[in-house]
């Protein structure tokens, strides 16, 4: 949990990284020939939730930096790791 935290917490550029991530495999997935057959529009819900997580880390980062007890996280991350994998498992399938 550190370990994520480390990474993805008051670091809205992290996090856009991920989305981006996610653009660039549909991306891959849509205009090449790996995406015949699958479902590469399926990227784009994670791409949009960590994006939308990317705003939110940088809106909390402006209006409350010291903020060191972050609850919204218990309910952010699970739904993005549920997103994120649901989603990818649509896209391959």
């Amino acid at each position: 949990m550190d370990f994520l935290a480390s990474l993805f917490v008051q670091k809205p550029l992290s996090i856009l990284l991920v989305a981006l991530v996610f653009l660039v495999g549909f991306l891959a997935l849509q205009f090449t020939g790996l995406g015949a057959g699958r479902h590469p529009r399926a990227l784009l819900v994670p791409a949009a939730a960590w994006g939308l997580y990317a705003a939110w880390e940088w809106l909390v980062t402006v209006r409350s930096p010291e903020a060191n007890i972050r609850v919204d996280l218990l309910v952010l991350w699970p739904v993005l790791a549920l997103l994120s994998i649901g989603f990818v498992i649509k896209a391959l399938r």
